[in-house]
């Protein structure tokens, strides 16, 4: 037996404490380092990743762009501008197929997991390596969600980890359903359209809620790679995945075989809605508008306004076709058309020929004389002050205040009743007419009628040469219509965002009555007249139809107009060029009054004959009219002199 070393157990204990010590030092050496490498890798993944926001409806606007979508009278999409935002669907407004199509090409087992499905990832991963391209992915829907709201698309390790990490922190505080539900809503379809309600308009003109199951499939196909998808872009490509969707729902079970091939037999027939159409100008007017009326905070808004698309269509073809066939020949460049309800709604309104070609918008920017058509305001000053239609002037050359007005052929037709003077438009009388009462009162008159453009009281107001645009005569127009009542014109009835939040809702406004009514009984009568047997007569509607209005035509041929109305409807035209130049002798009751027919006579294509509210107009002849006047001036020649003769003789004082 050996003897026992000290010595040697001291040196081996040595050893082992030294070993143990460089080991616990490494040890702790390595565990420093993987926490400072762990550190520096959640720093890395983590430092910059997106918080998901405590309001969590906050997910339904956050990242949108500005966008407008304009909904008609009906409610039915018109237009949109910026990115298209379709209404907010509830998964409870679709059929079962719509999110079972989604599900079936997107992620069958989005109902198993927690955001991220370890075995789609695993099975895609092989996929991949086999090909040696990528031709799988294994996100969830959950996890296609959070790239939408939070993240770049980036395809990098780091966007990846972080779309993981917040798809389960999103599926810990938000239910499959409502995950799905805002997925459907904000997912990205192409062609500008953002969510399902939007797609489902933008290709198919339809409501989500009423989308077919190859309509469904299409859809369905498009999140993978809208842009290069897009069906309006590339049909085939688009079908093709569509036909992926619906082998995958029947592998699903979600539908049937018989399902499946009566789908792929039938591809669904696209209808592209136009995004801006002819409603250009119309937008510009509104934009502005709505974004006072709901707060400059609001990214995506649903405005409906009161434009009736059928009538929209009847203004722009009746403006176009009326320029097209006449325009050249008369060099007539421009025209402008509104149409107003008789509650003061814009029912249609046309600012040009083409938006496309110029944003000048001639119904509301364009300040031009309106001629004769300002003589309505002129005679219903006259009349409220007392005088009478079938009094007489006299028509002949005439000098106020340095001016000489002129008639339209340069001729004078001498002694005539005012009723005739207004029905052929005769200027000197207007002018006599407007001295006598003071142009302060036409001008005052105006105002009250709604003519916010500057009228100047002078003695030319008469033959409005002052400058107003053709939304605003046509609304004091429809004072006249409406028994002196005064509608204020309105554009915009309501504004939502998408997710169905009410931010604007057009009060209910009552009119003001600003003129007596059975005076503007009988300015209707009068005008009447102008359709009937006056400078109007191309204005004529056929079967009977009652409607009154008047003529305008600017110095030089340089505007033309004809403002209107039935019992239904106010319409205004104007005619003219951009630059001012002279149009061929165009006067407001040639080409103006055949567009204003075109367009009055369609927009009432169906509507009961209605009668307006006004006495019979005066219908007499020529010689008739030469009659009436000399017998209305030889009474008033008795009764002035009647009165000369009772202030010669003083008062009776003989006592009654």
């Amino acid at each position: 037996m050996p003897a026992f070393r000290a010595d040697i157990l001291r040196a081996q204990h040595a050893s082992r404490m030294t070993r143990l010590r460089w080991f616990v030092a490494m040890a702790l050496l390595l565990l420093v380092a993987m926490t400072l490498v762990s550190a520096m890798a959640w720093r890395y993944l983590f430092s910059d990743i997106p918080s998901i926001p405590a309001d969590l409806d906050q997910l339904w606007t956050m990242e949108r762009a500005q966008s407008f979508v304009l909904l008609g009278k009906d409610g039915i999409p018109l237009a949109s501008r910026g990115p298209q935002y379709g209404r907010a669907i509830k998964l409870a407004e679709l059929p079962a197929l719509i999110p079972q199509a989604f599900l079936a090409i997107e992620d069958q087992r989005f109902f198993k997991h927690q955001g991220v499905d370890i075995r789609a990832i695993t099975r895609a991963s092989i996929a991949n390596i086999k090909s040696g391209k990528t031709v799988q992915g294994g996100s969830t829907i959950t996890q296609q969600l959070v790239k939408l709201l939070f993240l770049s698309p980036q395809q990098t390790f780091k966007r990846k980890i972080q779309e993981m990490w917040l798809a389960i922190q999103l599926e810990r505080r938000l239910s499959k359903t409502e995950i799905l539900q805002l997925y459907l809503n904000r997912v990205y379809f192409g062609s500008g359209a953002y969510g399902i309600d939007a797609a489902a308009q933008r290709y198919f003109s339809k409501p989500a809620a009423q989308l077919t199951l190859p309509e469904a499939a299409l859809l369905a196909a498009l999140p993978k790679a809208p842009s290069r998808l897009a069906p309006d872009h590339n049909r085939e490509m688009a079908q093709a995945r569509a036909d992926l969707v619906l082998a995958s729902m029947q592998v699903a079970g979600f539908i049937s075989s018989a399902q499946t091939n009566e789908a792929l037999l039938a591809p669904p027939e696209l209808k592209i809605q136009e995004r801006t159409s002819g409603f250009g100008y119309i937008f510009d007017m509104v934009s502005n508008e709505a974004q006072a009326l709901a707060g400059s905070a609001a990214r995506d808004l649903l405005i409906t306004i009161t434009i009736d698309p059928e009538l929209q269509d009847i203004a722009e073809t009746a403006l176009e076709t009326g320029l097209a066939k006449e325009g050249r020949a008369l060099n007539v460049g421009q025209g402008a058309i509104i149409i107003l309800d008789m509650k003061g709604a814009v029912r249609a309104l046309v600012g040009g020929r083409s938006y496309d070609k110029s944003k000048f918008n001639r119904a509301i920017q364009a300040r031009r004389q309106p001629g004769s058509a300002f003589k309505p305001i002129v005679y219903a000053a006259a009349l409220e002050k007392g005088v009478d239609f079938d009094s007489v002037r006299y028509d002949e050359p005439i000098e106020i205040d340095g001016w000489e007005p002129q008639n339209y052929g340069g001729t004078f037709r001498g002694r005539v009743t005012l009723r005739d003077a207004f029905k052929r438009s005769i200027n000197t009388v207007a002018a006599q007419l407007t001295e006598e009462i003071t142009s302060a009162a036409v001008a005052s008159l105006g105002k009250r009628f709604g003519i916010k453009s500057d009228l100047t009281p002078l003695p030319s107001i008469a033959l409005g040469a002052q400058e107003v645009n053709l939304l605003e005569l046509t609304r004091a127009y429809s004072v006249f219509a409406n028994d002196g009542r005064f509608h204020p014109s309105f554009l915009i009835s309501n504004i939502q965002t998408s997710r169905g939040d009410e931010l604007y809702t057009r009060p209910d406004i009552q009119p003001m009555q600003v003129y007596d009514p059975a005076l503007a009984q009988q300015m209707t009568s009068l005008m009447q007249e102008v359709i009937l047997d006056g400078t109007g007569r191309r204005a004529k509607l056929s079967g009977g139809r009652q409607a009154a209005g008047k003529t305008g035509t600017s110095q030089d041929w340089r505007d033309a107009w004809f403002v209107g109305y039935s019992a239904d409807y106010i319409i205004g035209v104007w005619v003219g060029n951009d630059d001012n130049s002279p149009m061929k002798r165009v006067t407001g009751g040639g080409l103006p009054s055949t567009i204003w027919q075109t367009t009055m006579s369609a927009a009432l294509n169906g509507y009961p004959k209605r009668a307006l509210n006004a006495p019979p107009p005066h219908l007499r002849s020529e010689n008739e009219e030469k009659l009436a006047a000399f017998y209305t001036s030889l009474a008033e020649v008795f009764n002035e002199q009647t009165r000369s003769s009772h202030d010669t003789q003083g008062p009776n004082n003989s006592e009654n």
